[in-house]
């Protein structure tokens, strides 16, 4: 995933189909980012959230021209589409869970493009494929739905196919070159970047300013939407200041990475706790996200861990694989 292809499971992934002439009005008027000026081949990054301003749910939206997916987490998937569905009045709208039908395949890395220019016809300059845009091609006999992505922290692109063709499709890009890569490894990169991933670093009672998603998921230009109202006043009324925010930690070398959960105190007080953790490759030392108190947030703030001494990082995490145990190897 840093030096070449990674071929990356996506069992994670759910998907929505939305078709209908007022489709984009339609989630326009409910997802935090500017849907409606979406053109065909083009999408975004999103949240649902309650009128609170809460999260029920990140997704990605993409305009394909005749119909819209949503990819989001799939144990989310069903709950979300009767969501979206309680919210049709007159609209032409239809929203269907398309899950079980279509399958995800990630291939993640600076070799990721070459990999899909070798099996896909017609071919196509997929490096000059802008974030979050599609393209359809023909891979193996199979129509493939190409997005360019940097959903686990690095560049590359998600394959959207037929389920019962997803396993021939992975063999045809490890024949021309992506490499299976483990859970524990893509988990790893997506820390190092400080991407965090709903469900383990964010939930139900997470407002996307604490997480520092907003330049991602949030349009400050865009019309109403539900949670607007508490989202604007954090943000031009508080300044942006949360209670929590989502920061990084690092141990020291040779620490035990801590567990999902551990207590971070500074002092005698407690002021957060960790969401995820791994060993950085290259770092070669324990990373973490946590969520700390707004008080202690600043790049090199000393705070303590499990009784082990960590520091607060900005993210992503400033890595430096030009001389990691990955290129040495």
């Amino acid at each position: 995933m840093r030096g070449g292809a990674g071929l990356v499971a996506r069992a994670r992934t759910g998907l929505l189909r939305l078709s209908g002439r007022d489709r984009r009005d339609y989630l326009h008027n409910l997802l935090t980012n500017d849907i409606a000026s979406l053109q065909p081949g083009t999408g975004c990054y999103a949240a649902l959230l309650t009128p609170q301003g809460r999260m029920i749910s990140d997704m990605r939206v993409f305009e394909l021209g005749d119909r819209m997916l949503i990819d989001l987490p799939s144990d989310l998937a069903e709950a979300v589409r009767a969501h979206l569905d309680r919210f049709v009045f007159s609209e032409d709208v239809q929203v269907e869970d398309v899950s079980a039908a279509l399958t995800e395949v990630g291939v993640y890395g600076p070799s990721a493009a070459s990999v899909l220019e070798k099996v896909a016809a017609p071919s196509a300059d997929l490096v000059s494929l802008p974030l979050f845009g599609t393209v359809t091609r023909t891979i193996d006999d199979t129509d493939v739905l190409i997005i360019r992505s940097d959903e686990p922290g690095v560049s590359g692109f998600d394959l959207i196919v037929d389920a019962d063709r997803a396993e021939r499709i992975r063999d045809v890009l490890r024949s021309a070159g992506a490499v299976d890569v483990d859970p524990a490894d893509v988990e790893s990169v997506r820390i190092e970047a400080g991407r965090p991933l709903f469900g383990v670093d964010m939930d139900s009672e997470t407002i996307p300013l604490e997480a520092g998603i907003e330049d991602r998921a949030i349009s400050r230009t865009k019309g109403c939407y539900v949670g607007q109202e508490v989202i604007v006043r954090v943000l031009d009324r508080g300044q942006g200041r949360v209670a929590k925010r989502l920061v990084g930690l690092v141990l020291a070398e040779g620490d035990p990475v801590p567990d999902r959960g551990a207590t971070i105190t500074s002092g005698a007080r407690e002021i957060g706790r960790v969401t995820s953790a791994t060993m950085s490759p290259a770092l070669r030392k324990p990373i973490a996200l946590a969520y700390v108190h707004r008080d202690f947030t600043a790049q090199g703030t000393d705070a303590t861990l499990g009784g082990l001494a960590a520091r607060v990082s900005d993210l992503p995490f400033p890595v430096d694989y030009g001389r990691s145990a990955v290129q040495e190897e």
